[in-house]
């Protein structure tokens, strides 16, 4: 099958790298996208509706992002601009919409932000355009809800414009594996539309996966971060276990990880926090729904994963009892508010829910992180990020580690602090001080 014109001059402004890449969404899957891009040479156009965003963008012509254990200043290499006015979009050659796909109220999907994303572009679509979607979704977004959003008479989806889903695999903080390092699962409404998304990241990625379908691609960014979610479920429940055996979990996983085949190394902690892995099993629960089918091994393990914070408070109870002290008026610092290590992403943490459990139950709560200045916590009450030195931290009842950010002397810690309650095994059970939790 030949080629439709539209689809040749696309490829042809890829390659040459003319082609105006649109990034709408300039969040943590957005804003790196658009940076790569801009290496490559092509000219950016981010769309947001945070306005604040936009200015501050704008201003610096560039944005913070951390790597590994540092927070690296980045500038765009090419042309690139942040607006609201997506009437801007006509002016892109690519489309790629990378915004947030969070829960509802009772835990059902909420695909507003790609249904409204679709909206706004569709007036001003034109023939020979590639609109992408990366934002994590149920399978047949692409094609049964967003794509009638979009939808043309003038434009013939696979001849006109291309349609494509890529789901995004961003890993906030790594600094082994950037966008072009990580593998990318490429799909299309069409044969051309795949061919189009082969055109659109094959100069950003150094491998592509083609699929068979964009409901393909759907669930395989759903099982890849569902994977995760079971995983870190069974050794949440076995933590638990072996904490009433009196067992270390932690030397249990070490032994256990020495097996070099059939064994994959999952750890404990406070819970799943993220956009990932405590939201995006629950679009395929609901969607499984329609089917007539209940997921349960899935749900079982939010469940396990959604009590940890709680457990996390039992156990510090437990260890200020064991110092004939109540947490009701107990001085208890949180080091850690961040979902992971040596980031300032803090959605859904389950350091925020350990804080909060500690708040409802009256202890004087403080928190340190190096890369979140201040936070609210459920109830609207409002804290600072304190500095975890040793006058701080000996002033505690019980220090808890909730995310253990490498920028934590962990040494002083150990020495000064008179109860601790470990959640990521940065200490040995054996020491009198450490509660393992």
């Amino acid at each position: 099958m030949t080629a439709p014109q539209a689809l040749t001059d696309l490829r042809q402004r890829l390659d040459d790298r003319t082609a105006v890449i649109g990034i709408i969404g300039l969040g943590y899957v957005g804003l790196p996208l658009a940076l790569r891009f801009s290496e490559l040479g092509h000219a950016v156009i981010g769309f947001d509706v945070d306005t604040a965003k936009i200015a501050e963008l704008n201003a610096d012509r560039g944005f913070r992002r951390y790597v590994g254990k540092t927070r690296e200043e980045v500038r765009f290499a090419s042309a690139f601009e942040a607006t609201d006015d997506f009437a801007r979009s006509a002016g892109c050659d690519a489309l790629i919409i990378c915004v947030p796909t969070p829960l509802g109220r009772f835990h059902d999907p909420d695909i507003g932000y790609i249904l409204d994303a679709a909206r706004r572009i569709r007036p001003h679509l034109r023939a020979g355009q590639v609109v992408a979607l990366e934002s994590t979704t149920y399978p047949g977004t692409t094609e049964d809800d967003m794509l009638p959003e979009m939808a043309r008479d003038d434009l013939v989806v696979g001849e006109d414009i291309f349609v494509v889903y890529s789901p995004e695999r961003e890993d906030p903080g790594n600094a082994s594996f950037g966008i072009r390092q990580i593998p990318k699962v490429v799909s299309g409404v069409t044969q051309n539309c795949l061919a189009a998304a082969q055109a659109l990241y094959g100069g950003a990625v150094d491998t592509l996966v083609p699929v068979a379908s964009t409901r393909v691609a759907e669930m395989t960014k759903l099982l890849e971060n569902i994977h995760r979610a079971v995983n870190i479920g069974l050794v949440n429940e076995m933590k638990t276990l072996a904490d009433r055996m009196g067992i270390d979990i932690f030397d249990v996983i070490r032994a256990a990880a020495t097996k070099p085949f059939g064994f994959t190394a999952f750890y404990p902690g406070p819970g799943v926090g993220g956009h990932c892995i405590p939201v995006d099993p629950f679009y395929l629960t609901w969607k499984a729904r329609e089917y007539g089918l209940h997921t349960r091994f899935i749900e079982l393990a939010g469940e396990i994963n959604r009590y940890m914070p709680d457990f996390i408070v039992e156990k510090l109870m437990d260890a200020l009892n064991g110092h004939r002290k109540a947490l009701n008026g107990s001085r208890v610092l949180v080091l850690g508010a961040a979902f992971k290590k040596n980031i300032d992403d803090i959605r859904e943490s389950p350091s925020l829910m350990v804080m909060d459990g500690i708040a409802k139950r009256g202890g004087v709560l403080s928190y340190a992180d190096p890369f979140v200045p201040r936070l609210v916590l459920a109830d609207g009450t409002r804290l600072e990020s304190v500095v975890a030195d040793e006058a701080t931290v000996a002033a505690q009842d019980a220090v808890i580690i909730a995310t253990d950010h490498d920028a934590f002397d962990y040494e002083m810690i150990a020495r000064v602090a008179p109860l601790i309650v470990d959640t990521r095994g940065r200490y040995p059970a054996s020491d009198p001080k450490v509660t393992r939790a």
